[in-house]
C-alpha cells in the first residue's frame, strides 16, 4: 500500500514537473521571438568545442545603420541574421565555464566589447546554455 502511494506520488510529481518544463520552454520561444536592439559594439557567435571541453566566443565589430541593421563595417553591407557570413572575427574568447567566460569578456577586456546591458543578460543565458551543452552532451545552437 505504501509503495502504491510513493508511485502514484512520483507520478504526479513528474506530470507536474513536465508542465513546468513546457510552460518554461513556451515562455522562452515566445520571448525569443520578439523585436530587439543590436549592440553597436557587435556581436558573438557562441559555439562549444567537445575535444577541447571549451565554450567559444568570436566577437566581431559592426556598425548599426539608421535602420537598425547590423552593417560591417569593412564593406558597409547588412549582415543577415540567418545563414553563413564570411567575416573575420575581432578575437575570440574561450572559457570552461560560463562563468569564466563572462570574467573574461566583461571584466577582463578593456574597453568592454558589449555596450547593451541587454546583450550582456543574452550573452550570460547564452554561455549557460552553451555549459549545459557541453556538460550534457546535448546540441548547442545559438538562439
Amino acid at each position: 500500500m505504501e509503495n502504491e502511494s510513493s508511485n502514484l506520488s512520483k507520478g504526479v510529481n513528474d506530470y507536474y514537473m513536465n508542465l513546468i518544463v513546457e510552460d518554461l520552454a513556451a515562455i522562452d520561444d515566445r520571448l525569443s521571438q520578439r523585436q530587439i536592439n543590436l549592440d553597436p559594439s557587435g556581436y558573438f557567435i557562441i559555439y562549444i568545442d567537445r575535444h577541447e571541453q571549451l565554450i567559444h566566443a568570436k566577437y566581431f565589430t559592426n556598425i548599426i545603420n539608421q535602420h537598425g541593421l547590423s552593417v560591417d563595417p569593412e564593406t558597409g553591407k547588412v549582415i543577415p541574421a540567418r545563414g553563413k557570413v564570411e567575416r573575420t572575427h575581432t578575437t575570440i574568447f574561450s572559457g570552461r565555464t560560463a562563468k569564466e567566460l563572462c570574467v573574461k569578456i566583461f571584466e577582463e577586456t578593456h574597453p568592454c566589447p558589449v555596450s547593451l546591458v541587454d546583450h550582456g543578460a543574452y550573452l550570460g543565458r547564452e554561455f549557460v546554455r552553451a555549459e549545459l551543452a557541453l556538460i550534457t552532451g546535448q546540441e548547442y545552437i545559438q538562439d
